[in-house]
């Protein structure tokens, strides 16, 4: 399957986790990929890798105009950038709040911003923003992560409004708990891994984690031309955490 052949994708937070898997999926359908992260991507991931921090916009301007500039535009922005936040709304202080949401949430619109310039060039323009099932679902102890990821969810439906005359689809996807290195550095810094892994995987429907692969198939499926009438969608890939109630 090659519906991306032809077209350009910029991929933030490539260098592992969901954005690799994703970086690599489209590479697989014929996408030429930009992976940008504040570390380099690991070699193979992406067609080229962009040093971006997403929390500078000057930074996140001279990745993205390289970008363009060396694969002669820009077709697809997945905003998948991200940072993680435990505690109740008591844990967190304002500077960190702060800190989340510039990185989760403005983030993403200043990838989106520096892009719309190429974006309305394209001829199968996408966005696909990384949100997460707390953004549907209330989860213990994820009061700031829940808002920051509740207002990417917004921001790509906003989004969606404002450039869809544009020919730009935005959508959002909804991963449940993912097996990243996020989730693993997470885990094991429980005072029993063990306990907290077997806890998140049953607190998902299918009894496991969401694969990183699983998340960017989603993804692609969003980003993709033959998906050319999605727009303002949210796609949970979250083990039937939103939609099953099954009896314990």
């Amino acid at each position: 399957m090659k519906d991306f052949d032809g077209l350009t994708a910029i991929v933030t937070g490539a260098a592992s986790g969901i954005g690799a898997a994703t970086a690599l999926q489209l590479i697989e359908r014929g996408a030429t990929v930009a992976g940008l992260d504040r570390v380099d991507v690991p070699s193979g991931i992406c067609s080229q890798s962009f040093l971006c921090d997403v929390q500078d916009d000057v930074s996140v301007r001279t990745a993205i105009a390289s970008a363009a500039s060396t694969f002669g535009g820009i077709d697809i922005v997945i905003n998948n950038a991200g940072i993680g936040a435990q505690g109740d709304v008591t844990a967190n202080d304002d500077g960190e709040w702060a800190h989340v949401f510039d990185v989760n949430v403005t983030g993403m619109a200043r990838v989106t911003r520096a892009a719309l310039p190429y974006l309305r060039q394209s001829s199968h323009a996408a966005v696909v923003c990384t949100s997460s099932v707390v953004a549907a679902v209330g989860v213990p102890n994820r009061a700031l992560y829940s808002a920051s990821k509740g207002a990417v969810l917004a921001l790509a439906l906003a989004m969606a409004a404002d450039h869809v005359h544009d020919g730009i689809r935005v959508n959002a996807v909804l991963p449940g708990t993912a097996d990243t290195p996020w989730v693993g550095r997470l885990l094991d810094s429980a005072p029993d891994p063990n306990a907290a892994r077997t806890a998140l995987r049953e607190r998902q429907p299918i009894g496991r984690l969401v694969s990183p692969e699983e998340v960017a198939h989603a993804i692609a499926y969003l980003a993709s031309p033959l998906s050319g009438s999605t727009t303002g969608t949210a796609l949970t890939v979250d083990g039937g955490m939103t939609g099953l109630r099954l009896p314990r």
